[in-house]
Parts: structure tokens; sequence; C-alpha cells
């Protein structure tokens, strides 16, 4: 009975779910603007670094008693919601060279050395390109770009060294055609050589992996050496002639399990008495722009939705007035009061779950065209402008929550529009109604 009354006025049926299939289509599209926005922001935030590390410094105005040593790390792996911790001390000296090749060939004149838990790397987020974490002493995991550091002492001067910044960008922003360096740094063997106070030390080091840059965790991870704490302990023993053993870490890091989790540990840890530093500083600002741009979208489509809401109760009020007799019948029949107000209940249901249905429809294919245009028009960018990627900026993202958010929506607006319809119809009483023309 339900869809025989909907087909009974094809035309006011057609303009009724239309009203609602535009409110829909209205929320979907202006929400999906706002996701994409804040999908954009999050991942120009992960290419500046990592936004679930914390980085634990001595509080400001010198360390007195709050140092950042063992105890405290032990500490910092006890806090909820911490997945990893890693000291950092960098190996200070006069000069750092690192040699290799044969004859000593290939010369790096500077480098940046910096002692970490290498039992942590992977768990602190460290991508490695190559290799794995150091296993035994003497192995070090070389940052991506360290070989172009390298001069070739038998070249001369001036066109000893590879550029690396010689090749072309493509259009995401990444640089192509880069020159190879002079050696694969993963295969080389280095004799490092620290000069500290007028003397110098020698040391052998073996790469067991390559990390990938990521400026968030430290300018080591692109052109400089990380090895294990205990390792840089023996270099400082003998740089420093055991005078300084008892020196605190320069930092330590702290990965939490999400992005949730960034501000209580970071709140928790200054409450220590230390400071931090984090992307979450810079993360929520935008996150409140963008929430607040995504309220203000979804805003502008409920309004067209609440309209549609007006049209549907007025086409269940205008069919009321025409079927006031069949009502008087059905009550003369025996027909519950409640079937009567189920059945206009559920013809403006309908109305909406069918507006609903087409208008999801309908955002899920603009959405799609919106992408297409940002992206480019091809055929090999449609399924990007579908799904994403890692390296794929959606103007419009519509996720599966938001259609079911949207047909739920639209059935509700239905439902409440013809509430006070239905209710209207089941108050005419049958004799009344019977008599009606």
């Amino acid at each position: 009975m339900c869809l025989q009354n909907l087909m009974r006025r094809k035309s006011r049926t057609f303009l009724t779910v239309l009203g609602v299939l535009i409110g829909c289509c209205s929320i979907v599209i202006m929400v999906s603007l706002g996701i994409g926005m804040k999908e954009t922001q999050e991942r120009l935030l992960s290419e500046m670094g990592d936004l679930t590390i914390i980085t634990v410094n001595a509080p400001q105005g010198g360390r007195g008693k709050n140092k950042l040593d063992d105890p405290l790390v032990k500490r910092l792996r006890s806090i909820y919601g911490v997945e990893a911790v890693t000291p950092k001390q960098r190996l200070e000296a006069d000069s750092i060279t690192l040699i290799t090749g044969t004859g000593q060939r290939y010369i790096a004149d500077w480098t940046t050395v910096v002692g970490l838990d290498t039992g942590e790397v992977e768990k602190m987020g460290y991508k490695l390109l190559e290799g794995g974490a150091p296993a035994k002493s003497g192995e070090v995991i070389v940052g991506q770009y360290l070989a172009y550091n390298f001069r070739d002492k038998l070249r001369p001067e001036g066109r000893n060294m590879v550029d690396r910044w010689s090749g072309n960008w493509d259009e995401n922003g990444n640089m192509t055609d880069v020159p190879p360096p002079y050696f694969d740094a993963m295969k080389a063997t280095y004799t490092m050589e620290i000069e500290s106070q007028g003397s110098k030390f020698t040391f052998t080091v073996k790469p067991s992996g390559v990390t990938k840059e990521d400026y968030s965790k430290g300018g080591e991870t692109s052109d400089g050496i990380m090895v294990s704490l205990a390792d840089l302990r023996k270099m400082l023993d003998k740089v420093q002639g055991n005078k300084k053993k008892s020196l605190p870490y320069d930092s330590i890091m702290v990965k939490v399990s999400g992005i949730n989790m960034v501000e209580p540990v970071e709140q928790e840890i200054r409450s220590m008495g230390y400071s931090t530093d984090s992307m979450e500083s810079i993360r929520k600002p935008m996150e409140k722009e963008a929430r607040q741009k995504q309220m203000m979208l979804g805003g502008l489509g409920a309004i067209s939705l609440f309209v549609a809401a007006l049209g549907i109760t007025n086409t269940m009020i205008m069919s009321i007035s025409e079927r006031t007799r069949e009502i008087g019948i059905m009550k003369s029949l025996g027909c519950y009061v409640t079937d009567i107000r189920v059945m206009f209940l559920s013809e403006a249901g309908a109305i909406g779950l069918i507006g609903g249905l087409i208008g999801c429809v309908i955002s899920f294919i603009t959405s799609v065209i919106i992408n297409l245009v940002s992206l480019g028009p091809s055929v090999e960018n449609l399924l990007p402008a579908i799904i994403g990627g890692e390296t794929v900026n959606r103007v419009s993202v519509i996720p599966p929550w938001l259609l079911l958010f949207a047909i739920v929506f639209s059935v509700f607006i239905g439902l409440g529009s013809g509430y006070y319809p239905a209710n209207k119809a089941v108050q005419i009483p049958a004799l009344e109604a019977i008599k009606s023309e």
C-alpha cells in the first residue's frame, strides 16, 4: 500500500524525492570537501615529520635534578600509550672525518655521529631502505644520502663531489634522474677519524642498514651515522679520556601509539619538569580550522535537507487531505490506528530512503569527477580518485561511514517530517472521514 500510494501521484513524489536527493548530496559533498581538506593537511604534516614522535629535552635554564638519564628512559617507557623510547646523544669533537675506498680514495670532511638505542629503531618508525639494525659492535646505520658527502681526491678540485640536487623535479615534488654517488654506501667500510683537543682517534665501522631521510628524527637520517649507545660510550671514553661518563643524554625521543595519544603523553612528561617538542602544536590549530570549515560546509548542506523535510511534510499533509475517505473506510473495516500511522510513516520514510540512496550514488560520482579534475582527467587517475594513495591529494573524500550516515539521516528526516501528518491522519473520526468527499 505504501508503494501504491507513492506511485499514485508520481510527479509529486518525484519532486519530494528530488528535494531530499539535493539535500543529501549537499551534505555529503560539503562534508567530503572538509574531510579532503583535513586529509591534505595531515599528509602535509606527515611529510614534515612523524606526528607520533615527542622529543624530550632538559628543562630550560639548566638540567638541575631533572637529567635525561636511564632512570628517566625507564620511567617514560612505563607511561600509558608509549610504544618506544630511545635516548639520543651526539658525538662532540673538533672534527669527524670519514674515509673509504681503495687507497682511502673517498673522503667526507665532516659528518654527524649520533648514538641511540638501535634495538628500538624499527619501533621508533625509522624506515630502513636496506639492511637492518646493528647486531654487533662496530655496525652502524648510515643516512640515505651519506655517500654524497664524499669527495674523490683523485678528481680535480671543484668537480670531485656528486651533486645530488642536480636531478629533475616531477609534478609530485620528488626529484628524478638523481646521479648515483661514487660508491654504494651500504657495501663500504668506513674509517672514522675523530680529532678532539689536539688528539686524533680512529675507529672502523661497517653499515648494517641505510635509513630513509626523516628530519623529524634528526639530520643524521640524511647524511649522518647512527651508532649504538654502547659504541658511542666507547668512543666518548677514548675521545674524552673517561672524564665524562655521567654525561646526560642530549634528548630522548618518545613514540606513542597514535596521534590522539600525543597530547596526554606530552602533558604527563611536562608535569615531570621536562620540556617537549612535537608536531602537536602545529597539527592542533590546523585540525581545529579544518573541523570548523567542515562544520560550516555541513551546516550549509543541512539547510538544503531541512528544506526537503518541509517538502515531505507538505506532501504528506496533501496526501492525507486527498485520502480522508480512504482512512475512514480503513477504520470502519477494523484497521488498527497503529497500522494507519505506520503506513503514513512508511511513505515518509520511503521518500527519505529513496532520496538518500540516489543522493549518495550521485554524490559519489560527483566526488570522483571533482578528484579527476584536480588530479588530471585520465584512466590512470580513476582508481586514485576513488581510493586515494600515499602521494595522492584528493579534494573530496567520502568514507563509507559518511554514505551510511547520509542514508540513515535522510530516513530519519523523512520519518520526522511524516510524524505530524501521520498523527493527524489517525485522529480523524471514522464516520466524518467516510462522509468526506
